[in-house]
């Protein structure tokens, strides 16, 4: 009889906080409450709707789950900004291109170098607004840590890299839905370097990589420098790479290496299904081809659950799962981290012979951040953040880009994908919005191949009313080609 009572407890409880949802979500859709509005806090719309608080805190965490309202720290809850209008699902079928030598270098140097001029407007790094990263309080953590471990903090780490670190990779690891150890981690001179490494370990020159397109075009630097040829792969802007497409071109190619960025594809914004990761990695483990994991997104999905890794699913030691804190809280620390299976070995060895070995001090103070909890209450508020300006943005190019634009609805990151009217030409944008003082990312350098010349990638990191006017300004421009 209790355990009836209770069944039936817990059912109530579940109907009324879906009910309470539903209701609210009807509000919003009607108009009640409108876009960056806030609605009632937790308290008060329990008396409203005479119910308990803890019933409206899963109701709006319900909520939130579906990208109606987000969480503001210390303000309450407000409703997020819609897209009207998005990428529509393309026909990803069958359509593979032949491998091909990869020729972005030029091009991207060219863009890379005007991005760093700080007099520009940032529009097309994807680089995180320092102003929102926690840059006082990991300067204490620096100086304390350099302080308290004098000779140890001016010395190498040798690979696999510094110990109390790993540890806390391996407890995070959990949260992806991956049972780690601490020595299954080495750790890498940002995430750039862990695939670099991993595609040394696995490829030779003129080797075949599959790839995801579009795709982020430092990784495309990567296969030029190595001489490897890329295989594209059609992306979907939701579910990530196509796996029928990945299919076909392995019965059809020879294929020493797939990378792929499950978790929030830069430039898209996708993330793959875990039903997806698990076919993908056993597609690739049946023609026992490795699959290079970039994860250096994992972290900023927009809702409160972690997504889960590809590596999770590795039976055969064949996923390499790449990540670092580049993205997320410090780029100038270059820490990142590589989990290798069955290439750790020469992984480590060609990490050793590389550089020797990533920096001591920022991984001993990265490792003190995480250990201390203020990583995770760090990532609840930049998360929001991110949500937020994203949907902004892409408001903006919808309110200033030429008639029939579309962009995608990333459900994490801090990037959009900008497909503009095919007369619109994203290298002359490029160089007409460079004379007004601003960068943006032309799509043609996402491509091996030279694809997507009617799209550009936008950073929505440093969102203000400065950007929106550049945004407005690139939209004019892209108007002035239609």
């Amino acid at each position: 009889m209790m355990g009836e009572k209770a069944e039936r407890g817990v059912t109530v409880e579940s109907f009324l906080y879906e009910n309470i949802a539903d209701r609210m979500a009807r509000l919003i859709r009607k108009g009640t409450y409108r876009t960056g509005e806030k609605i009632p806090s937790v308290r008060s719309f329990s008396k409203q709707m005479d119910v308990s608080i803890s019933t409206v805190v899963k109701a709006y965490y319900h909520l939130e789950n579906q990208g109606l309202i987000e969480a503001r720290p210390q303000s309450g809850y407000y409703v997020r900004h819609q897209l009207s209008r998005v990428l529509p699902e393309p026909d990803v079928g069958l359509s593979v291109s032949a491998p091909t030598h990869v020729s972005v270098g030029e091009l991207v140097m060219m863009v890379m170098r005007d991005m760093r001029n700080p007099g520009l407007v940032p529009l097309g790094v994807a680089t995180p607004n320092p102003e929102n990263l926690p840059a006082d309080k990991l300067n204490r953590i620096l100086f304390k840590v350099a302080r308290c471990n004098n000779f140890q903090a001016i010395s190498y780490e040798f690979p696999p890299g510094n110990e109390r670190l790993r540890v806390q990779l391996a407890q995070r690891a959990l949260r992806a839905g991956c049972s780690l150890t601490p020595d299954q981690f080495v750790i890498t001179s940002g995430c750039l370097e862990a695939v670099m490494l991993s595609l040394r370990a696995v490829c030779r020159p003129g080797d075949t990589v599959a790839i995801e397109t579009p795709i982020f075009y430092s990784l495309l630097q990567l296969i030029e420098m190595l001489d490897l040829k890329a295989l594209e792969i059609p992306t979907h802007p939701i579910n990530g790479i196509s796996l029928s497409a990945l299919r076909y071109a392995l019965e059809n190619n020879p294929v020493q290496a797939c990378l792929v960025i499950p978790n929030f594809n830069n430039p898209f914004g996708s993330r793959m299904p875990e039903e997806n990761k698990q076919e993908l990695v056993m597609l690739l483990a049946s023609h026992n081809i490795p699959l290079i994991e970039n994860d250096v997104y994992g972290d900023l999905g927009f809702l409160n659950d972690r997504p889960g890794i590809a590596k999770r699913y590795d039976k055969k030691g064949l996923v390499i799962h790449c990540s670092s804190f580049s993205k997320t809280l410090a780029p100038g620390y270059r820490v990142g981290w590589v989990v290798a299976g069955q290439f750790q070995e020469a992984i480590e060895r060609l990490k050793a012979v590389s550089n020797i070995a990533t920096a001591t001090l920022p991984q001993m103070a990265i490792a003190e951040f995480l250990a201390n909890g203020g990583y995770d209450q760090y990532l609840r508020k930049i998360r929001g953040v991110y949500g937020r300006q994203t949907s902004l943005m892409a408001k903006a190019v919808e309110k200033y880009f030429p008639k029939g634009t579309r962009v995608n609805t990333p459900s994490g990151g801090f990037v959009l994908w900008v497909e503009m009217p095919v007369g619109v030409d994203s290298i002359q944008l490029y160089e007409e919005a460079l004379r007004c003082g601003i960068t943006i990312a032309p799509g043609t350098i996402f491509s091996a191949s030279g694809k997507y010349n009617n799209f550009i990638r936008l950073n929505a990191a440093y969102w203000s009313k400065r950007i929106e006017q550049a945004v407005a300004t690139v939209g004019g421009l892209a108007n002035a080609q239609v």
